[in-house]
């Protein structure tokens, strides 16, 4: 890889890492046709600025991998790079931890689909504002009547439908009506064009 494509490669890090750790600070925008869609481009939809509190499941490690497969063609870059992934890393490890560890918990319990596919919709990030991942916003409301955990697992497919990754995101104690939106992440090189898919969702 030349020094050219990496310096590129190592840009679009930075440019993810700064839009996604700033939270309210910086609007991400978003590609997506509604709250409901499950593809992960296409239309427009209005400013989004994710709350990092709210993330749930684990961030790619494509994002560390490039910064270290980069260090010895551009040093200095892939060190910040790696400094923007480890901080980001730990924004979301340290709220969505227990939730993602519940989820999967509940979710192993599950056949099926889940008794809460109709209250959870995905929002498609456009790739190209987050340094090419792939990663879906998981948009979750609490239509029961009463306080409740939602667990939801997304299935990351290739062009020709085959699941590729999952991911699993949760959110915790929603009361009737409430809303939350965690953020689920492929682990796969950010260089597979894959498109998010709701496999199951579990209220509880």
């Amino acid at each position: 890889m030349g020094t050219s494509q990496v310096g590129g490669r190592i840009g679009r890090l930075l440019l993810a890492g700064g839009l996604l750790v700033g939270g309210t600070a910086g609007v991400l925008g978003l590609a997506a046709c509604s709250s409901s869609s499950t593809s992960a481009g296409g239309g427009s939809t209005p400013s989004f600025s994710p709350d990092p509190r709210s993330f749930s499941g684990a961030p790619p490690t494509a994002l560390e991998s490039l910064a270290a497969s980069a260090k010895a063609a551009v040093s200095a870059s892939a060190a910040s790079a790696s400094a923007v992934a480890s901080a980001f890393e730990a924004s979301v490890s340290a709220e969505s931890g227990r939730a993602t560890a519940a989820a999967k918990a509940e979710l192993a319990k599950v056949s099926g689909a889940g008794n809460a596919t109709a209250e959870v919709g995905l929002t498609g990030l456009n790739r190209d504002r987050i340094g090419g991942l792939n990663a879906v916003i998981v948009n979750i409301t609490n239509r029961s009547g009463g306080t409740a955990s939602y667990a939801v697992k997304i299935n990351f497919v290739d062009s020709a439908g085959k699941v590729v990754d999952t991911a699993v995101v949760g959110a915790e104690d929603l009361a009737a009506g409430q809303k939350a939106q965690p953020v689920a992440f492929s682990t796969k090189p950010a260089e597979l064009a894959l498109v998010p898919k709701l496999a199951q969702a579990q209220r509880y």
